[in-house]
């Protein structure tokens, strides 16, 4: 397949060159809300890319959930899972969002961190009945015969609700943001870049070539 012709001009949603303001956080806060204003679906999503061992990329789509200035963001898996296995190996990750619609991309690095267990139980403990469940019986990113196995599980601890509760191989992670960069279709390919870089505590900005 040839997808050379696939194109379009950027530009038609945003004309103007945003206001950056010092740091980098309260305009990430008023582009997300600009998406969750826009009904974009899973608007909380982003692209979490982690390396292993083997120096080999790998990337998944999960929800960010929780940011904090002074900390990071926030997402929630399975410790056991490729990505907590790589993260364990591997401290460090990107993290990557993109509304398509309002032509805006967003870009993380830094130091991923695993949250303590009582913040990882206190939100498991918030999750429906059913997300709850899944956390328990998937063994995240390993070998099955079938989801019937997983359902057998399921219906058994249905029986038994008082037997819910958060696995230790289940919990949160922080990504300690080191580098955030934003993303603005601009016409002609003309876009707009600005790179916020954590240095000695304080950010700094770096306009970027399109």
């Amino acid at each position: 397949m040839n997808f050379s012709d696939i194109r379009r001009d950027f530009g038609n949603e945003n004309h103007s060159e945003p206001v950056w303001p010092e740091e980098p956080f309260s305009i990430f806060s008023e582009w997300v809300q600009k998406a969750i204003q826009s009904n974009i679906p899973e608007a909380n999503a982003m692209v979490l890319s982690t390396v292993g061992d083997d120096s080999k990329p790998s990337s998944r789509v999960v929800l960010l959930k929780g940011l904090d200035a002074s900390e990071g963001f926030s997402f929630y898996t399975d410790y056991q899972s490729k990505k907590g296995r790589q993260l364990e190996m591997n401290p460090y990750a990107s993290l990557l969002f993109f509304w398509n619609s309002l032509e805006r991309q967003i870009r993380i690095e830094g130091r991923v961190v695993k949250q303590t267990r009582e913040l990882s139980i206190a939100y498991f403990n918030e999750r429906p009945v059913e997300s709850q469940i899944s956390a328990m019986v998937s063994n995240q990113s390993q070998p099955i015969k079938s989801l019937d196995e997983l359902e057998k599980q399921r219906q058994e601890i249905l029986k038994f609700p008082e037997s819910i509760k958060c696995p230790e191989r289940w919990g949160g992670y922080t990504l300690l943001p080191e580098k955030i960069e934003f993303w603005q279709g601009g016409r002609h390919r003309m876009h707009h870049r600005m790179e916020y870089i954590l240095i000695d505590g304080n950010w700094q900005r770096h306009r970027l070539s399109p």
